[in-house]
């Protein structure tokens, strides 16, 4: 079993940037691929950014590339998303889920936390 807890979410103004961090309990983080899904009022939960379980590994969604970067502490047990360049479409409720999995598709994704809310606004 694998509890997770988001925080970092804010109001940031347009170009702006925020650190999500997302600490994770249990001694077996290492053995999970992490993952970072946002989810806008009115609109399907969507994946962002994901990293394999020594973190070797990411993979971003076409809307984020270039702007956010995921990446994880395991001696912390901590997963983080650096959020650069932000725009009033990235406004959602952040969540970071963990898996045995590499992958993009929320099915994957077994554990997740309660989310972080993140508006970006003038």
């Amino acid at each position: 079993q694998v509890q997770l807890v988001e925080s970092g979410g804010g109001l940031v103004q347009p170009g702006g940037s925020l650190r999500l961090s997302c600490a994770a309990s249990g001694r077996t983080f290492s053995s999970y691929a992490m993952a970072w899904f946002r989810q806008a009022p009115g609109k399907e939960r969507e994946f962002v950014a994901a990293i394999s379980w020594g973190g070797g590994r990411t993979y971003y969604a076409d809307s984020v590339k270039g702007r956010f970067t995921i990446s994880r502490d395991n001696a912390k047990n901590t997963v983080y998303l650096q959020m650069n360049s932000l725009k009033p479409e990235d406004t959602a409720f952040y969540y970071c889920a963990a898996s045995q999995k590499f992958g993009s598709r929320r099915s994957e994704y077994d554990y997740w936390g309660q989310g972080t809310q993140v508006t970006v606004s003038s």
